[in-house]
């Protein structure tokens, strides 16, 4: 059931993809359908002229099993509309990300993106962000215990994550630090934190990055835009390391 929502989240995402696009590809089992529907649409001829940035090097080989032309930054650094996963999604649309572990290519491809679209199920819909996902933070593996040892005086249960006994590596040859909070009152301030701890390369606190995200849940689709603000609010967007 799940990713049957997942997939009609994903596919309504790709609704928005046009020809001669060029298309930030996201990581996880949610984007993952965006990809093949991609593939799919360009092997048929409904799409044509796409070219995509993949966030991962996962989601570099899946795109390449579907066909779709990949590029780079440097080739095309401003990119069209990117669709992308996420862990938990607030009211705000702030997001939490990062399980993949490819939070810092996704946070460089959702910056040169004009639009990023966030496809997630129902389930990751919270009233607060920290309400079930950690937030995952790159660490260089020289620096990785006085990091999470400073996360850990910011609130967090940190831990490294690990497989089979050895250090998770992330695409960048890096370590992850999964940290639980109670609740994040306000992620501005934690990620602005976060950021100046010695060491931390990057954090799944992804803010006011969603032009809008889709839904997929148990009544259909639905398409959140983020909240209009404040006369006077300049927002608070970003915020990465």
């Amino acid at each position: 059931m799940i990713v049957d929502w997942q997939r009609s989240a994903a596919e309504g995402a790709v609704c928005y993809v046009e020809s001669g696009m060029v298309v930030g590809l996201g990581s996880g089992s949610t984007a993952a359908f965006a990809v093949r529907r991609i593939g799919q649409l360009l092997r048929t001829g409904r799409l044509k002229g796409i070219v995509g940035i993949p966030t991962s090097l996962a989601v570099e080989a899946l795109a390449r099993t579907q066909e779709i032309p990949l590029t780079t930054l440097e080739e095309h650094p401003h990119i069209d509309l990117t669709i992308d996963g996420a862990d938990e999604v607030d009211p705000a649309l702030n997001l939490i990300k990062g399980r993949g572990g490819a939070m810092l290519h996704e946070r460089i491809v959702a910056a040169a993106s004009a639009r990023t679209i966030i496809v997630v199920d129902e389930g990751k819909l919270v009233p607060v962000l920290g309400t079930r996902a950690p937030v995952p933070v790159e660490v260089v593996p020289f620096g990785w215990l006085p990091a999470m040892r400073a996360l850990e005086q910011l609130g967090a249960r940190a831990e490294r994550r690990m497989a089979e006994g050895i250090p998770v590596l992330t695409d960048e040859g890096n370590w992850i630090i999964d940290c639980r909070f109670t609740a994040i009152a306000d992620p501005l301030d934690l990620a602005m934190a976060i950021c100046t701890i010695p060491g931390v390369v990057a954090h799944g606190l992804f803010l006011g990055m969603a032009s809008m995200v889709i839904v997929g849940g148990r009544d259909g689709l639905r398409v959140l835009r983020p909240p209009l603000p404040e006369q006077g609010d300049k927002g608070k967007t970003g915020h990465g390391c």
